[in-house]
């Protein structure tokens, strides 16, 4: 066996060197991923933990927008059959997904958690129930004072239809999915139906115009203000992302997190953007939002839709251009929302789905 020369032992120390090096600088990059992730993960706890109503939307989202990314990747059917993505990819996407609410975190809460139409700092429909019991006083007094000319049947009626306008306003203020125009129409003819005098003795109408506005809205429980306000913490997460130094293996990280709340016909915000104006990612993340919110059990002023209510909106998304088609398809053929209600939905949430009824839903093509 012939002994290493020292030009030999000088190689070798140099690459060994050189490996060390290379082990070194890869240990510091992965001290600093895991820190990057650190600081996400904190941003997102302080979000969740400022509402009850919206702990684990962070979580959730970006888990279900890789699980409908993975889906993709793997369909061998459709539109989209040649769309692949490395593990780099499916890295970044999960970074954006991660972050794709890091705005919110100056979001006011009492707009966050507005449960209500009427809550404020407290749900001002006690102070409307305290005026409807000022309302029946009045009238009670009213007929002690005309003794025989007022009948108990009379004051009886007038009473219970104040406990009905009372409930129809407490029934109202909980907010929903669609408002009538008849009960709309009803909350503003109730603002002037009643009189009652404000302690500084002025007699005032019974619903403030504040009131009436808050009452009125049409889904939800956000005026058109505090929608804006919601809304805006999109603006902020693509200006703060747009802001960051991203490395080149990240540097789609704003454009996938930003585009969540675009739809495909352009009538999204916050830019407006077009279908083919946006990546297959931030279309993915798109629908992730939009069925996490659905299926949520912790919003204020709704319970967690099942499977069946979820996917029959949804669908109804796909055919109004507001969800990318494509991807809905994905999303039913490679059965993404069963693999999600597992992890993420109640036991109580889980019906059978029955495809035919999905509106949008077309079964795959033959392969």
């Amino acid at each position: 066996m012939r002994p290493f020369s020292d030009a030999d032992q000088r190689l070798a120390e140099s690459l060994a060197s050189q490996a060390a090096i290379a082990l070194t600088n890869r240990l510091l990059i992965n001290h600093l991923e895991n820190l990057f992730e650190s600081f996400i993960s904190l941003i997102n706890a302080a979000i969740d933990d400022k509402s009850p109503y919206t702990g684990g939307h962070c979580e959730r989202v970006p888990e279900l927008t890789m699980m409908l990314a993975d889906a993709v990747t793997k369909t061998s059917v459709g539109p989209l059959k040649a769309f692949t993505m490395t593990e780099r990819d499916r890295y970044e996407l999960r970074i954006a997904g991660l972050l794709h609410d890091c705005g919110k975190i100056t979001t006011p809460v009492h707009v966050v958690d507005k449960a209500t139409k009427l809550e404020a700092i407290f749900d001002r429909v006690a102070l409307i129930d305290t005026r409807f019991e000022i309302v029946k006083r009045d009238m009670q007094m009213a007929a002690l004072r005309a003794g025989a000319g007022v009948s108990e049947a009379d004051l009886a009626a007038k009473l219970k239809a104040v406990d009905e306008d009372r409930a129809f306003i407490r029934h109202t203020n909980i907010g929903g999915e669609f408002m009538r125009d008849e009960d709309v129409e009803r909350v503003k003819q109730l603002a002037s139906k009643y009189r009652w005098v404000d302690p500084t003795g002025t007699e005032c109408n019974f619903l403030s115009d504040d009131e009436v506005k808050n009452l009125t809205i049409r889904a939800g429980t956000l005026t058109a203000e505090e929608r804006q306000v919601i809304n805006h913490h999109i603006d902020l997460t693509i200006e703060v992302l747009e802001a960051l130094p991203w490395p080149k293996h990240l540097t789609n990280v704003p454009e996938y997190a930003g585009g969540h709340h675009e739809r495909m016909d352009g009538k999204g915000y916050p830019r407006g953007l077009m279908r083919d104006q946006m990546s297959v990612q931030a279309r993915c993340m798109g629908i992730a939002d939009i069925f996490e919110a659905l299926t949520a059990k912790d919003r204020p002023y709704k319970k967690g839709k099942t499977l069946t209510e979820s996917l029959t909106i949804l669908g109804k998304m796909k055919l109004g251009q507001h969800v990318d088609p494509d991807l809905f398809d994905i999303f039913m053929w490679e059965k993404v929302y069963e693999n999600y209600a597992k992890y993420f939905m109640g036991p109580e949430q889980i019906d059978d789905v029955y495809l035919s009824k999905i509106p949008g839903y077309v079964p795959p093509p033959n392969v």
